[in-house]
């Protein structure tokens, strides 16, 4: 199950990206914001990023205008490995060698066609372990530590 949040700045994009993850038949939920009033990110990245360090939820996407702001507030959510990626060698990179468990994207900063592009890379990458599995558990020691 994906993990969906975005704030105002998100809201187009994130409709687009829930047709498109309709469309591939994967399941979500969706932590909103279910409109494109103004709104704080980290009202609704938080409770998407509990779900999947929780495990309701497996990985997560996040958009807001920038993707900086939910990149920022997942990533203080022990557990979460959150990716800001603008192309779709980024989306991969960040799940093969960082087993990244969040995708952000920024909406005024990336075409609908690029994240829907980026999206499609990011789900259907997987962890190459190997070498990254050391550097990965060195984070997920940190997140025990914090615990």
């Amino acid at each position: 199950m994906i993990a969906l949040a975005c704030d105002h700045g998100g809201y187009e994009l994130m409709q687009a990206a829930k047709h498109f993850l309709d469309e591939r038949g994967l399941k979500y939920e969706d932590f909103g914001t279910y409109s494109a009033e103004s709104c704080d990110y980290s009202d609704f990245a938080l409770p998407a990023c509990h779900a999947i360090a929780s495990g309701t939820c497996s990985v997560g996407l996040l958009i807001c205008g920038t993707g900086i702001g939910m990149s920022i507030a997942a990533n203080k959510i022990p557990g979460i490995r959150a990716g800001l990626c603008t192309n779709n060698f980024m989306a991969e990179m960040t799940r093969a060698h960082n087993d990244a468990n969040v995708l952000c994207l920024g909406a005024r900063v990336t075409s609908e066609t690029e994240a829907l592009g980026i999206i499609d890379v990011f789900f259907s990458t997987d962890f190459e372990g190997g070498r990254h599995s050391r550097r990965v558990e060195k984070l997920n020691a940190l997140d025990r530590e914090r615990e």
